[in-house]
């Protein structure tokens, strides 16, 4: 990973002497933080939207079915390929997952929630507007909800993701948008991430957060602050991140790795169309760490998963070696 941003550090040290117990609903200028990017990069022309920070969007994913009360006898839809942690959610509640990219296909399951992912992680697809429309129409008009991890949307490449927040013209009833701070200012081990959408869904999840101790610290939370409100960085690590995309495509294409989807976000899709643990041990030969697609799912099966937060140095050493 890269550096965190001097801005950003300087205002986590600013208030690291915070004795007191912070809001679990945030602060008032983090709230304020939170709405004004989501204003402008998710929702534009919208303040119908609730907020809530979150400790990094992880811890999220894993109990936000837990937190909605769901349990036996829900289906949970995750996309075929995708993050393991939200079957582990599913899971944790109890309920069933339900792997589909396709929604039509699920027949009469009784669906509480859809995971959305785009840009995906691991494959980088980027899920048009009308479809997002379509996902939030059908999950409407069954009482589903739907939740959009939207964490790589900064990352834009060869195709401009769209939050889901952006199709629902104002009305966010049972919609939610997971981010994240990690890719996008590097704050990984800061664990800052934020919810924004639906409000009585967001009262609703801070009401048991509360009781469960999920609270954001407060350095982070001033450290989120001077994150959001700083652009300049953002630009300065997706233009690191573009140089090293760059690099690493032409080295796998040029070593016979086909490249699939990867329009957006953090990572190559790559593929020999061969059996994935097969493709990371050729890779390891080589000393290059890559992820088995078996990782996220059956339909992964014949792909890896590279990303781009080496050092410029080590991504140069591994295109070499390729």
């Amino acid at each position: 990973m890269d550096s965190v941003p001097a801005i950003i550090r300087a205002a986590l040290a600013e208030a690291s002497d915070a004795p007191g117990y912070p809001l679990t609903a945030g602060f008032p200028a983090l709230r304020a933080a939170i709405a004004d990017w989501v204003g402008r990069w998710c929702a534009p022309g919208s303040g119908s939207f609730g907020v809530l920070p979150t400790i990094g969007s992880k811890e999220l994913v894993a109990w936000l079915p837990t937190l909605l009360g769901l349990g036996p006898g829900d289906t949970v839809v995750i996309p075929s390929v995708c993050y393991p942690t939200y079957e582990v959610g599913v899971q944790l509640a109890g309920a069933t997952v339900a792997r589909s990219d396709s929604l039509t296909a699920l027949g009469p399951a009784r669906v509480r929630m859809v995971w959305v992912n785009s840009p995906s992680n691991p494959t980088g697809r980027v899920l048009p507007e009308a479809h997002l429309r379509k996902i939030v129409a059908w999950a409407r008009e069954r009482g589903a909800i739907v939740v959009s991890d939207e964490c790589y949307l900064p990352l834009p490449w060869e195709s401009a993701p769209v939050s889901i927040l952006s199709v629902c013209d104002g009305v966010f009833d049972n919609v939610l948008a997971v981010h994240s701070l990690s890719k996008r200012s590097n704050l990984a081990g800061y664990r800052a991430g934020f919810l924004a959408g639906d409000p009585a869904l967001v009262e609703e999840i801070l009401a048991v957060r509360k009781h469960a101790g999920m609270i954001v610290p407060a350095p982070v939370q001033a450290a989120m602050i001077a994150a959001l409100g700083d652009e300049s960085h953002v630009d300065e690590q997706r233009e690191r991140y573009r140089r090293r995309r760059e690099i690493l495509r032409e080295a796998f294409e040029r070593a016979g790795f086909t490249v699939e989807h990867s329009e957006a976000g953090l990572y190559l899709w790559l593929t020999r169309d061969e059996d994935s643990w097969t493709t990371v041990d050729w890779l390891a030969e080589r000393g290059i760490l890559a992820a088995p697609g078996a990782f996220y799912g059956p339909a992964g099966e014949r792909h890896v998963r590279v990303a781009f937060t080496a050092t410029d140095e080590r991504v140069a050493a591994a295109a070499a070696r390729l």
